[in-house]
């Protein structure tokens, strides 16, 4: 790993300095390692916090810089054509991976965990990590190198941002236990603690602010740590009146998340999973 991380910041400081032999090496080494999970962008810190690991998003842009264009077409009606070092995830059955049918991709360089359920069309990106007994449903995004815990739902349209384009120091993160309701958003490194729920609609990046009524206070990021949405927060969509003078001529407010509770057994009841479709 030391000696991986090592070549990586080297071949990113001068890519002209690996071999053709040194790549591929570099290549299959890192997939392996992001498949498996012994490699991954975050990772717990055994304290209660996470450790961003930034040589891994240097390595993935080094797989793209690398890599060269070439057809991976399935047959004569299905074109694609992607760089030759990002292909699809190999999976099969002993991995206990349920892939429904109709459109999803994983791409290589992704760890899926046993349990994990693709409800199509979804997609996951390279560097993702995934843990067990999640549901990626329809038309769901995990993006590069987010890192998603066990038992999270994400429901259908929910978008989880990556780090490439726009460029971002720090990955998405949901803990375990998290219910992301339908056409949520969440980007640019926002961290979301075990169990908390986003209703349906709600939008959180590094911008965003959250009001907490719970507990009278306000919650943004700072240079140094991300938005963070608490353990058992419970966020809905919301809005604030914008106090300018205009604003208030035209009677104008902006989305504002709302954090209306925390769980309690009530929330528990509505956003229980269903063992039976694991």
């Amino acid at each position: 790993m030391t000696e991986l991380r090592k070549r990586i910041l080297q071949y990113t400081d001068d890519f002209s300095s690996a071999s053709h032999l040194e790549m591929q090496q570099l290549v299959r080494q890192l997939i392996d390692g992001l498949n498996y999970g012994s490699i991954r962008a975050a990772e717990p810190d055994g304290q209660g916090g996470w450790k961003v690991n930034p040589w891994v998003k240097k390595g993935i842009l080094l797989l793209f810089k690398y890599g060269k264009l070439e057809d991976v077409s399935l047959g004569g009606n299905f074109k694609f054509f992607d760089k030759h070092t990002l292909p699809l995830r190999p999976a099969s059955l002993e991995d206990r991976i349920r892939i429904v049918p109709g459109g999803s991709s994983i791409r290589s360089g992704c760890y899926v965990a046993k349990g994990v359920i693709c409800m199509p069309p979804m997609y996951i990106n390279i560097g993702s990590y995934v843990d067990e007994g999640t549901m990626i449903d329809s038309h769901a995004l995990v993006g590069t190198c987010a890192q998603i815990g066990k038992n999270v739902h994400l429901s259908a349209a929910s978008q989880i941002g990556g780090v490439l384009e726009p460029a971002g120091a720090r990955p998405v993160i949901v803990e375990d236990d998290v219910m992301i309701g339908g056409n949520c958003g969440v980007y640019e490194g926002v961290l979301i603690r075990r169990r908390a729920v986003l209703g349906s609609g709600v939008i959180l990046n590094a911008s965003t602010r959250v009001y907490d009524l719970a507990n009278e206070k306000i919650l943004k990021a700072s240079t140094e740590h991300p938005l963070e949405i608490p353990e058992s927060a419970v966020v809905i969509p919301g809005s604030r009146a914008i106090a300018t003078p205009f604003g208030r001529a035209h009677q104008l407010s902006a989305a504002t998340p709302l954090i209306v509770k925390y769980r309690d057994e009530k929330t528990d009841a509505r956003t229980a999973l269903n063992d039976e479709l694991r």
